[in-house]
């Protein structure tokens, strides 16, 4: 059995795992899916690291999209972390935000949906949200998904990384190859530079939701026994 802490992206919360969650549960490992106050990358890495210590034994970390960045620094000299799981997800370098990744690759149409207050919050456009994050889903799913959208501040966005633990640990990438806000050429640009093991599925940026199975095979492919392990 291993274990796996889930961490999901902007403009979404812990239960896009959910079913990603039933299927590991199902081969016998544990599974956790952190709800991130998406206040600021240095609250929601610190709230991440809460979930590492509540399991026994080593962990292996799973970031979606905005979640990448957020598993690359909680991992970071945590000796527990002995991998790492990218799900059409950021991969950042010491000093990269997501803007600035996001402008190597092309200009998604995903981007016009985004919407962002005076205050610093943000969020996705309901009418959009389907057709840019979910469009293989059904529809009434993906309403639910849109009116159940976490709000996100753009300090998580706009924050320079620190080092990634992607340097030092085994990775896996699942890159959604339809996606449509996070292009799908940076995303297997980030899977080369992380040396990750890459699976490929015809998914949406909601990859965890519309191929759950899937998704949930490429952490397990990653998640080792405590026996087997060097912690």
């Amino acid at each position: 059995m291993g274990n796996a802490v889930l961490v999901h992206g902007a403009w979404s919360d812990g239960s896009i795992w959910q079913e990603v969650i039933g299927h590991l549960h199902e081969q016998g490992h544990q599974a956790l899916a952190v709800q991130l106050p998406m206040t600021s990358l240095a609250d929601d890495i610190a709230w991440t690291r809460r979930h590492i210590h509540a399991l026994e034994g080593p962990v292996t970390l799973v970031g979606h999209s905005y979640g990448g960045t957020v598993i690359s620094g909680a991992a970071l000299e945590h000796r527990k972390v002995n991998s790492l799981v990218f799900v059409a997800a950021y991969v950042p370098g010491a000093g990269e935000t997501i803007g600035m990744l996001s402008d190597k690759g092309a200009e998604m149409p995903g981007r016009a949906a985004l919407r962002f207050a005076a205050d610093g919050w943000s969020d996705v456009d309901p009418e959009l949200f389907g057709d840019v994050l979910a469009h293989d889903l059904p529809p009434r799913l993906a309403r639910r998904l849109a009116a159940v959208q976490k709000p996100t501040h753009g300090a998580c966005l706009t924050a320079p990384a620190s080092a990634g633990a992607w340097h030092d640990l085994p990775c896996g990438y699942v890159l959604s190859a339809h996606d449509r806000i996070l292009d799908p050429q940076l995303q297997r640009w980030f899977a080369t530079r992380a040396g990750a093991v890459v699976t490929e599925l015809p998914s949406s940026h909601f990859s965890p939701l519309s191929h759950p199975e899937e998704v949930a095979a490429a952490i397990s492919a990653l998640l080792r026994p405590e026996e087997d392990s060097a912690s």
